[in-house]
């Protein structure tokens, strides 16, 4: 149960952190499953319909940025969506009918850990609403160096930047007016175990992993049952309504006056991973190939 404070920090903030929501023995379970597609990639020479390689991956080192609908692969990464816990904080978040979207596993190995631009969840998925948020579950030790998530505080009650770059979308931030906002950013920082809650129109990202050790964050996203995409809808009915995770569904969309702008067109497939969506940037916040601009966000 969260406090009225912790509410009122989410509602006034866009993202919260919740410490030691998972056990150490839900946490050993995820990183022992982890750890078996780690071995699992080492047999794979190209990114697949499970595994998202890094540039340089081997069998002698496996560079894995993310295991695509972890929910599918493995029952222990689909139980995380009835985490008990996690649902009893996101019914006070964004009310009692959840329904789940989907989930990915973002990787960053050591010496590394490709870095994610800065973006806005809500600029790759308008709905009618935005009562949507994406849950991390932090699997291992979040750092200053590590690459954890940066978020931007009240970003979410501000506009939707231009994610577009000569006129296709592009899956970052573009518009030049964000730098100022990025200034702003604090770092979330946590153990194995700790979860963390953040808006889906909060401006965040993360830069690359400066340290040895793994960072892997298992992330989740919800909505609000009567938050009904504007886009990408549904394969039908019946399969949208088999997300509810609790309270009931309802076909009557509850509308919000809410910045909308939609990812169209696309510079690549609707499908492909927010890496290769943000591959033709031409301008890098943290700089892909050299990190530069990174330590200024990630010793905030």
């Amino acid at each position: 149960m969260l406090t009225a404070e912790q509410v009122q920090f989410y509602r006034d903030n866009g993202y919260i952190v919740l410490r030691g929501l998972l056990s150490p023995t839900e946490v050993a379970t995820l990183q022992r499953v982890t750890d078996g597609f780690i071995e699992r990639s080492r047999k794979i020479a190209a990114t697949d319909e499970v595994f998202d390689l890094e540039d340089g991956h081997s069998a002698e080192r496996p560079r894995l940025r993310r295991i695509k609908l972890p929910d599918k692969q493995d029952p222990a990464y689909a139980a995380t969506a009835h985490h008990p816990g996690i649902l009893a904080a996101l019914r006070q978040l964004i009310g009692p009918a959840i329904r789940f979207d989907s989930m990915k596993l973002n990787m960053k190995p050591g010496d590394g850990g490709e870095a994610v631009e800065w973006h806005q969840d809500w600029a790759f998925y308008p709905h009618t609403n935005d009562d949507l948020c994406a849950v991390g579950i932090m699997m291992d030790d979040m750092t200053p160096e590590n690459g954890p998530l940066l978020v931007v505080p009240g970003s979410h009650k501000g506009p939707i930047l231009d994610h577009h770059q000569d006129g296709v979308f592009v899956g970052a931030v573009t518009d030049p007016a964000g730098e100022a906002a990025f200034a702003k950013a604090v770092p979330l920082l946590g153990k194995p175990g700790d979860v963390s809650i953040h808006h889906a129109r909060i401006l965040h990202a993360s830069a690359i992993n400066r340290s040895d050790r793994h960072r892997r964050l298992l992330l989740l996203q919800m909505r609000a049952a009567d938050a009904w995409p504007l886009i990408q809808h549904p394969v039908s009915y019946q399969e949208y309504d088999a997300l509810m995770l609790t309270g009931e569904p309802s076909v009557a969309a509850r509308l919000a006056d809410v910045p909308v702008r939609l990812p169209l067109p696309r510079a690549v497939d609707r499908r492909a991973s927010i890496f290769d969506k943000q591959k033709p940037l031409k301008k890098s916040y943290f700089g892909r190939a050299s990190g530069q601009g990174m330590a200024a966000m990630t010793d905030t």
